[in-house]
């Protein structure tokens, strides 16, 4: 059970790391967030950008114990050998808590508004596959051992210092998006998760990468299978529909589970028959601290969570 952060009207970095201690003091696995400049509604004038890796790097020292990343980071956003510099980086300063989710760019409008080239999808793939291939095999490289890569959008040439991450073998790396052949053969070559996004078909897309598994050679049970869900519970019916209203886009709602907690874990229940078995709470309010406390003492005992410990978390960790 995952916290997913997606604010309506974009956040600064307090209002952030607040929400991610309280995902942490409720009991959650992790706290992620999306790799967006731009909110659900572009022309918004009150959206206030921010930058997602930098955003991590402070949780890293902010917050102790849960583990954190992205869903997902635009493989056109930034080249692979910055970028897994960068999350080594994050692992390194968070003891090894983070996780990379990588996909292949969506939000057109997003790129023009701050300049940032948005080739057609085929080209995004295959640039997203370099990607993962140069970003693995840079944290897989051996010490005293250099990494070179030749493809058709990077080059590598004789990489003397890759980079080095806390954990061992590396970070996980989650693919996700809504192709229907390439991110699953994507997944099954280099992931250890696979995101279908929301909900709707999880099952028919589950079994896809499944097949897909097989034919590459992957043992399909080493790769966890995880789902967004967007959430307004509430004890009460003007509760969670207050809190429905801040989704504000129609596509949200309708994958939503809006209701009572029981709601909820139905829902989930049904996706976990569906072959899902990582949940993200996709959470738009980010000053709604109670809405995080709602789902840990109502929803995650129902799953075998239990809420963590109450922690001081006013000092961050040295």
């Amino acid at each position: 059970m995952r916290i997913l952060v997606e604010p309506r009207h974009g956040a600064d970095y307090h209002a952030i790391l607040r929400l991610a201690r309280a995902a942490e003091q409720h009991g959650f696995d992790a706290f992620f967030r999306s790799d967006h400049l731009l909110g659900v509604d572009p022309d918004d004038p009150h959206t206030v950008p921010s930058e997602a890796w930098s955003t991590l790097a402070g949780l890293a020292r902010d917050t102790r114990h849960i583990r954190f990343g992205t869903l997902l980071t635009a493989a056109t956003f930034r080249s692979p050998g910055l970028l897994a510099t960068i999350v080594a980086t994050v692992d390194a300063m968070s003891d090894g808590r983070v996780e990379l989710g990588l996909g292949t760019g969506w939000y057109e409008r997003e790129h023009r508004a701050f300049g940032v080239p948005f080739p057609a999808v085929g080209t995004r793939f295959d640039r997203l596959g370099e990607q993962l291939s140069i970003i693995t095999g840079l944290w897989s490289t051996p010490a005293g051992q250099r990494f070179s890569f030749e493809g058709s959008h990077y080059r590598i040439d004789d990489c003397p210092a890759p980079p080095r991450p806390r954990q061992s073998p590396r970070p996980p790396v989650i693919v996700g998006g809504a192709g229907p052949r390439r991110t699953p053969e994507l997944a099954a070559r280099f992931a250890d998760e696979f995101n279908v996004t929301f909900g709707t078909g999880a099952r028919a897309r589950f079994d896809t990468f499944t097949r897909i598994c097989a034919e590459v050679g992957r043992d399909p049970a080493t790769v966890r299978r995880s789902v967004i869900l967007p959430v307004a519970c509430g004890s009460t019916r003007q509760e969670w529909m207050r809190r429905a209203d801040v989704m504000g886009s129609e596509v949200m709602r309708s994958n939503a589970a809006c209701g009572t907690p029981s709601h909820v874990v139905d829902r989930i229940g049904e996706l976990a028959g569906d072959g899902a078995d990582t949940v993200y709470f996709h959470i738009y309010d980010v000053d709604d601290l109670d809405h995080l406390e709602l789902l840990g003492s109502e929803v995650l005992p129902a799953f075998g969570g239990r809420a963590a410990p109450t922690l001081l978390l006013d000092t961050p960790p040295g």
